[in-house]
């Protein structure tokens, strides 16, 4: 019997995979780490509540780059992808992931420049 509220965090090798756990079990949800492999099968029996790409050292440009089960999308279950993950998820989802001029990490600011709901009441510019 799986907890009612369940997320699963697919792991592409980020270093952050337990501190995104830890921020969501901080929620008081239960979560999991799993394997960034898992199948679609697997995820349908665990019957999460959400989804989290992590993020990873790779691009989705790499020959070998780590993939997802495709058929993951068709579960209709919310995906949030971070780093690594967004740019697979936007890439599985025939978006385009364009090459920036250099590497990202650590603090950057965001500029909100579309007022949509999903930024209702966010600020317009903050450091994320």
């Amino acid at each position: 019997m799986n907890p009612p509220e369940l997320v699963l965090i697919f792991d592409f090798g980020s270093q952050f995979g337990q501190l995104i756990a830890r921020r969501v079990r901080d929620l008081n949800v239960f979560c999991m780490v799993v394997r960034h492999d898992i199948t679609a099968a697997r995820v349908r029996e665990l019957n999460p509540r959400g989804i989290i790409f992590g993020g990873g050292p790779a691009s989705v440009y790499e020959p070998n780059a780590p993939q997802c089960d495709p058929a993951v999308f068709d579960l209709n279950i919310p995906v949030l992808g971070i780093c690594y993950g967004m740019q697979l998820a936007c890439q599985a989802l025939g978006g385009t992931v364009s090459p920036a001029a250099s590497r990202e990490y650590g603090r950057a600011t965001l500029n909100v420049t579309d007022a949509n709901a999903l930024f209702r009441g966010y600020p317009a510019e903050s450091v994320v």
